[in-house]
């Protein structure tokens, strides 16, 4: 199969599950628990039609919008996944000079394998940084400064992730990082060889932003489940957010709101955005959608901070619903792994032209010549 041949994301999931081995296909691939929420997640986006009117100018299409102080050339970003290293050797060099030349958001994990450095040296082009609140505090706010060095654009708090969820596939399938080559696992590895000569002749894994701070996941083999559990700080509280904000002092988003409640306490610290997120199905099985939940929060917050849905991403016409219903952007994370996976920067890239040839054909089908006249009157709820 070649990215030529790729006409949607379940082309390049399929892809990128022939390229590299199991473990990893299935870490990208996974959620918590039963996966309820992780099917949920696209599922949700069935629940509404989008309603076309006729006989409107579309010769000209215009994508852009603005979100955390930055014009982006589409209302889709690329939101921050770790580890990327794993998924092809380019890593996050490949992710975030593919956003550049789309002219939209790259998001850096905290758990990334190319560090803020390094990302900041290779592209100009907007970024956020996503951080993590360690049990080791000075870690956080040293990260904090090391994104305003590299000019960073935005950073986020991901708050969801004080405890991991039960990745059942990542406990069947051995999942470490760096990966364990172990008789068990060989099998899996043997059939990718080309992953394993790029994995072997290339700069060994390692979390690029702890090094030096902390071993666990760079000198030592871990799994992700057991780094969470271990490093992040379940004390987790507000004023920890505040504290961050207060010290980044630029536009900043909380990732993994998934109440009203949180939306209000969010706009309260002095948050930029809000990412209504449920990290990909991963963390709290059961958990609703976050397009399930733009409605109510929009209605709590909407006008007073920017709302941005993330999850379960895989159509143009999945954004345009959730922006009708009052988002300001949207993000994707496994649909553009999928990419990496499956071909390195020209898969990531393949990726975005999909989603913005399809945000266009949409457009056109629709009447709408620019986003701002998407409105609740373009969508409808289905009549179940």
């Amino acid at each position: 199969m070649q990215l030529k041949n790729c006409h949607n994301i379940k082309d390049f999931r399929k892809m990128a599950k022939s390229r590299i081995p199991s473990p990893l296909f299935h870490y990208i691939d996974g959620g918590a628990d039963d996966e309820v929420t992780l099917r949920r997640n696209t599922q949700a986006f069935d629940t509404y039609d989008l309603i076309p009117n006729g006989l409107a100018d579309v010769a000209e299409i215009d994508l852009t919008t603005t979100i955390l102080g930055h014009k982006i050339s589409s209302p889709l970003f690329l939101a921050p996944t770790g580890m990327s290293r794993l998924f092809h050797h380019e890593g996050e060099y490949a992710s975030s000079k593919a956003a550049e030349k789309h002219g939209t958001y790259f998001g850096l994990s905290t758990l990334s394998s190319v560090s803020i450095e390094d990302v900041g040296a290779h592209t100009s082009g907007p970024k956020m940084f996503q951080i993590y609140i360690h049990k080791d505090r000075g870690l956080t706010y040293e990260l904090i400064e090391r994104c305003k060095k590299a000019k960073f654009t935005a950073l986020c708090l991901t708050i969801d992730t004080i405890v991991a969820g039960n990745r059942e596939r990542d406990l069947r399938t051995g999942m470490t990082m760096p990966p364990k080559f172990t008789l068990a696992s060989l099998a899996n590895f043997a059939m990718r060889p080309r992953w394993v000569m790029n994995y072997l002749t290339h700069p060994n894994f390692e979390l690029a932003n702890l090094v030096g701070r902390t071993e666990k996941g760079s000198q030592e083999n871990i799994s992700v489940i057991d780094y969470i559990n271990s490093q992040f700080d379940t004390k987790l509280c507000w004023d920890d957010a505040k504290q961050a904000i207060d010290a980044w002092g630029g536009p900043f988003a909380i990732k993994g709101v998934m109440s009203v409640e949180d939306a209000k306490r969010s706009v309260d610290i002095g948050a930029s955005a809000i990412m209504i997120s449920n990290h990909g199905g991963r963390q709290l099985d059961h958990s609703p959608a976050p397009f399930d939940l733009l409605e109510e929060i929009v209605d709590a917050v909407g006008g007073k901070i920017e709302i941005i849905c993330d999850g379960g991403i895989q159509r143009g016409t999945h954004v345009l619903k959730a922006l009708a219903l009052g988002a300001n952007a949207c993000s994707m994370g496994r649909a553009y792994l999928y990419g990496l996976a499956a071909g390195g920067q020209k898969g990531v890239e393949a990726v975005l032209e999909k989603f913005e040839a399809e945000l266009k054909r949409d457009m056109m089908l629709m009447g709408l010549n620019s986003l701002d006249k998407l409105d609740a009157s373009k969508v409808r709820r289905r009549n179940w």
